[in-house]
């Protein structure tokens, strides 16, 4: 269980850090779009708003992070039940708060700060239920030319 927080954590950093540089790059793209609206015609700029997405520096390395975040989503995905490691990926939320809070210097009401209150209850929940949660029985092992069987069929009185 230790593992799987630790890369949580390191992939939520990935995440929060990568929609901050995004939203940086972002805007840095919507004030050149906005400057060239009165001298270029509107698919001239956009065209341009999407060579500005390929070219700026910050909109690719948020999508290098995102993307790093996705590789370790999937990693666990391949660990533990969807129903467990997906919901946890809301707490990347609480992260992401936090950096625009103290990074874009964005204002966080107390309502956010409420909702980001139970995000975390709901993910104190969810990592409750997977240590109470009930093992699966042993799986069945055959052994040399199948003359016994053990496990879970062991205990129906075939072993």
């Amino acid at each position: 269980m230790t593992k799987i927080l630790i890369i949580l954590v390191i992939a939520f950093s990935f995440e929060a850090i990568g929609v901050i540089t995004l939203k940086r790059g972002l805007d840095k793209i919507g004030i050149l779009y906005n400057a060239r609206k009165a001298d270029l015609p509107v698919w001239k700029n956009v065209l341009r708003l999407i060579g500005d997405w390929f070219t700026t520096r910050d909109v690719l390395l948020g999508l290098v992070l995102e993307t790093a975040f996705f590789v370790l989503l999937n990693y666990l995905l391949g660990l533990r039940d969807v129903s467990f490691i997906w919901p946890l990926t809301a707490l990347s939320f609480v992260l992401t708060t936090l950096a625009a809070k103290f990074l874009l210097k964005e204002d966080v009401d107390g309502w956010r700060w409420a909702g980001v209150t139970l995000i975390i209850a709901g993910a104190v929940l969810i990592s409750y239920s997977e240590r109470v949660k009930k093992k699966p029985a042993d799986a069945p092992t055959i052994h040399a030319a199948g003359a016994s069987i053990s496990g879970a069929d062991s205990k129906l009185g075939h072993g």
